[in-house]
């Protein structure tokens, strides 16, 4: 296992844009069907919740009604590095963590991190070419509302490729009211009155953005990071009560019982006291209610779009940077394991050519939203890539969107540095030419664990000194420990 420690803050360059072609090739056949449903380049509503796991959309109505049922739903949804800062970094970038070297949340995460958070994502330098550069270089308009990176605060620094900022100030954990924003490059506090509310302000702000954009000449992207449900957690005034007594998931895995063939951190925790489920229950009541403003966001966002006739042409997409525990395998809170609970994510598209009610299986993964994004932004119209230092670790996944795909991955690489558990590697797999999903998890200190995950969906039973052993997947998982660009494809592809 490749060892995890200090973040290099060098930027590790492309293999080559040789390679560009490599990420968006699709058919001519799928670019022509894109043609006769969009006539111009397509706009971008990326939002991205905080802390949301995949089963909490079944709380919010609008989300499903809006783009669930208008649109594709990714079943098999992930996030490589769960944590907030990384994976964000990996949607800006199209990167696994160990391409973009951002570790951790802040220096204090983890002692093996140097700098985490905004503050390795700007020395590494990822601020210079992302998803927001590319999209700016080729014409689009693009605004960020609400979080941009953990640490990111009490700072008047817009970082390049934004023509709209307005970038919560988030020390520690993010507020709901009493919060300071960047306002393009002006420092403007939010009080406590209910018009403060975080969610709505960042609603209106992207519907603003979305409807001034509509009306001009030029596409947009919106990027929209609304706080919600990370903790504190806290509900929207109407919202309040709105879901008294709900308890939280009640997984298999729920205080597991027998945890002696996990690691040692897990085999050191107790059994879930009656307090501790209690407060897992109320904290999963404050999240759900904390959720139904984004609701209304997503309603609104919709509505905007729709009112400027530009609902036809625009991609929404849904998500999450990461999921959360709530008492599976004993573990009470937080996330940043391997284990389902905290790297699988919801993930809905609605769009140009996305098929109404439609569900996907393929594995798709953070790192693929600027290759998407950048595929189809340039189908229609030719993209200068001469400032574009580095090819991406993901792929396009416009022809999944669009029906046209054909061989795909087969796996993904999750990686984290230690915290709350040891650093790990891991490959989580698909069911795929008769071979069942697995994943196979390799932590530092010499811990492996593995899950065959059609029998044993909740990760309960570890495999890995029984007679179910992890064929294949240790010389798969080293390839992809440190690839890059078209080796994490062909690394990802493999049996």
């Amino acid at each position: 296992m490749r060892k995890i420690g200090a973040v290099s803050i060098s930027v590790v360059l492309a293999v080559g844009l040789l390679f560009v072609g490599s990420y968006t090739g699709t058919t001519n056949a799928m670019r022509k069907a894109k043609a006769q449903t969009a006539t111009a380049r397509p706009n971008f509503v990326f939002i991205l919740t905080d802390d949301m796991r995949k089963d909490d959309l079944r709380y919010m109505p609008k989300t499903r009604s809006l783009l669930k049922r208008r649109g594709m739903s990714f079943e098999n949804a992930f996030v490589s590095n769960a944590l907030c800062a990384p994976s964000r970094a990996s949607i800006m970038r199209g990167q696994y963590s160990h391409g973009t070297h951002v570790w951790s949340n802040s220096s204090t995460d983890s002692p093996s991190i140097a700098v985490g958070g905004w503050e390795a994502y700007q020395r590494n330098g990822d601020e210079a070419d992302n998803v927001a550069t590319r999209l700016h270089s080729a014409g689009y308009r693009t605004g960020l509302f609400g979080k941009y990176m953990n640490r990111y605060a009490d700072t008047t620094y817009t970082p390049p490729g934004w023509d709209r900022w307005f970038a919560i100030s988030t020390k520690g954990d993010p507020q709901y009211f009493d919060y300071d924003v960047n306002d393009d490059g002006r420092m403007r506090h939010f009080g406590t009155s209910g018009s403060d509310y975080v969610t709505d302000v960042l609603s209106r702000k992207t519907n603003a953005f979305v409807g001034s954009s509509a009306s001009g000449n030029a596409p947009f992207f919106a990027y929209v990071a609304p706080i919600a449900p990370h903790a504190p957690a806290v509900p929207a005034p109407r919202d309040e009560h709105t879901h008294d007594g709900v308890n939280g998931p009640r997984l298999p895995s729920f205080d597991e019982e027998n945890v002696s063939d996990k690691p040692a951190w897990i085999r050191k925790l107790p059994r879930l006291t009656a307090d501790q489920v209690a407060a897992i229950d109320l904290r999963h009541e404050r999240r759900v209610e904390s959720l139904q403003a984004v609701d209304d966001l997503v309603g609104g966002v919709v509505s905007t779009l729709k009112n400027a006739s530009a609902m036809g042409n625009t991609y929404i997409y849904f998500t999450s940077d990461n999921g959360f525990h709530h008492g599976e395998h004993r573990i009470k809170e937080q996330k940043w394991r391997p284990y389902e609970e905290d790297v699988l994510v919801p993930l809905l598209v609605r769009g140009p050519g996305v098929a109404a009610g439609s569900t996907t299986y393929k594995l798709a993964l953070n790192i693929d939203y600027l290759p998407t994004f950048t595929d189809l932004a340039c189908s229609s119209g030719p993209c200068d890539t001469r400032n574009w230092s580095y090819v991406p670790d993901g792929r396009s996944l416009e022809p999944v969107l669009h029906g046209g795909v054909s061989t795909w991955r087969s796996g993904v690489l999750l990686e984290a540095a230690a915290n709350y558990s040891p650093a790990y590697e891991s490959i989580r797999t698909i069911s795929t030419g008769g071979v069942p999903k697995r994943k196979y998890v390799e932590y530092a200190g010499g811990a492996r664990e593995f899950y065959s995950l059609d029998l044993n969906p909740y990760e309960r039973i570890d495999g890995y000194n029984a007679l179910d052993p992890p064929s294949g997947l240790p010389s798969r998982l080293a390839a992809l420990e440190t690839c890059a660009a078209a080796t994490c494809r062909t690394a990802e592809n493999g049996q």
